[in-house]
């Protein structure tokens, strides 16, 4: 008998938890907002973000 390779490719689902394409895409979106949100923190209270927070 004759091995038969399959002639289509599967499509697999990407997965829903771990490392994958859209966890690191939002984990950046996210390091980024915080950035900006900490720059904009800095420009308004003209004191660091731990001196905002009481911490220094």
């Amino acid at each position: 008998m004759e091995k038969v390779e399959p002639t289509v490719t599967p499509t697999l689902e990407e997965p829903k938890f771990g490392f994958n394409d859209y966890s690191e895409r939002l984990n950046g979106r996210a390091a980024m907002i915080g950035f900006a949100l900490t720059l904009l923190i800095e420009a308004l209270t003209g004191q660091g973000v731990l001196a905002w927070l009481g911490l220094s």
